[in-house]
């Protein structure tokens, strides 16, 4: 007789990545198998609701992973999102309802790195709660079947305390977590996982947003910016006044040059594709300046990648095109191949700001969708046109039945004529 299935079904909002989806539903069987209950077959589900999130209120995303949960007749549901969500300011890592198995985990809460491994080790932690419940006598009967374990399988898991929500690592030890039984006051939240300090929180969960805006996914759009700002620096390479500036500029001018230029083109970026997030009724004060704070971050990590970039092909065009003793011919006292470095720098900066500001960049589409503010505005649109094709369809419905009605009507009194 085959073992009887259990399903956890897996909630995520629209562009979560297909490659960790993929990831989760081959591992989590046999680890769910291994970490809760082996006497039963494990299956993963997955499905996609922009409902999940469009909300910064935990509460109602817990309860919106109810209903789908209840539709599709699964065993437990999580909803990994990509929204920061606090209590108290802290930020909130992950919540479980244990009455209803449902549970979220809130990914930028889980930082920047490992991330596939952190989201692992928390649906198993979730479920292990959900399954075997949160109070301290369930947390030792948990710990108890893992210790119980032979053989050095999973290790990994089996040196995982049953209270943590992830594995010890370093990150966890510098922004530490701490484990939270809600009082009855939050009577549908069984346990939650935050963030101890307020400080070292922000920062988890701002470098977990600007992961999760994907800054190398831009980074091809920048391709046309850096054909022009490469064609701009190259005609200036070939002028003296170019490799007398680097050689007049001390290195402390040329790292402000940089900044300065790396700074100019991210604000050109916000003001010309409008992705800064303005006051509105959707998002907090608090929430959004994390949104802003994000998205300059982001840009800043996207454009440090086009600058390194352009400087790779300034300095090949630069040995390239310049000879040595053209360059020895120019500039006064000590020459050698350290200018065609500063050459290089000088050129990328100047180009940035001359060559590529003022262009706009490919695929519009690819940068607004690298903002939070974007992407929950195009889940409230799913979500309204989602809930206007229901309502015709229910208006079809009604007006069908009523069509039948009076057919109804007219064949009973047709019968009543004859």
């Amino acid at each position: 007789m085959g073992k009887s299935i259990k399903t956890l079904g897996l909630i995520t909002a629209p562009g979560y990545p297909d490659e960790l989806r993929e990831k989760l539903q081959q591992q989590l069987p046999d680890l769910l198998s291994y970490y809760v209950d082996e006497n039963y077959e494990w299956d993963v589900a997955y499905t996609i609701d922009a409902l999940t999130g469009v909300t910064e209120d935990s509460n109602k995303v817990l309860r919106a992973t109810l209903d789908k949960k209840q539709d599709n007749t699964w065993d437990f549901a999580i909803c990994l999102t990509d929204l920061p969500f606090f209590n108290d300011k802290k930020p909130i890592v992950a919540e479980a309802y244990e009455k209803e198995s449902v549970a979220l985990i809130s990914l930028p809460g889980l930082g920047s790195t490992p991330m596939f491994k952190r989201i692992r080790e928390s649906i198993l932690q979730l479920v292990n709660e959900m399954y075997y419940g949160s109070s301290n006598e369930d947390r030792e009967r948990a710990e108890q079947r893992i210790q119980a374990k032979n053989g050095d399988q999973h290790k990994e898991l089996k040196n995982k305390s049953s209270t943590r929500l992830v594995g010890k690592r370093l990150f966890n030890r510098v922004s530490p977590l701490q484990r939270e039984t809600p009082d009855e006051s939050e009577s549908n939240i069984d346990v939650r996982f935050t963030v101890k300090s307020r400080f070292s929180g922000a920062i988890r969960v701002l470098s977990g947003m600007v992961r999760a805006n994907r800054p190398w996914a831009m980074f091809p759009s920048f391709m046309k910016v850096i054909i022009i700002a490469f064609t701009t620096g190259s005609y200036a390479l070939v002028f003296p006044t170019l490799w007398q500036l680097s050689n007049n500029y001390g290195i402390w001018r040329m790292f402000m040059l940089s900044i300065a230029s790396i700074l100019a083109m991210v604000g050109w970026i916000i003001l010309a594709h409008k992705l800064w997030e303005k006051p509105n009724d959707q998002h907090a004060g608090y929430l959004r300046k994390l949104y802003n704070i994000a998205t300059v971050l982001t840009l800043l990590v996207t454009v440090s990648m086009y600058y390194f970039l352009l400087f790779l092909l300034f300095a090949v065009a630069v040995i390239a095109l310049i000879p040595m003793g053209l360059l020895q011919s120019q500039l006064t006292g000590s020459v050698g191949f350290i200018n065609y470095f500063y050459i290089a720098w000088t050129a990328t900066s100047v180009s940035t700001i001359i060559g590529a500001l003022g262009s706009a960049l490919e695929n519009e589409d690819v940068v607004l969708s690298s903002t939070y503010g974007y992407r929950q505005r195009q889940r409230y649109e799913q979500i309204k046109e989602s809930e206007e094709e229901k309502e015709e369809a229910e208006e079809e419905k009604k007006e069908a039945a009523e069509e039948k009605k009076e057919a109804a009507q007219e064949k009973k009194e047709a019968q009543e004529e004859s």
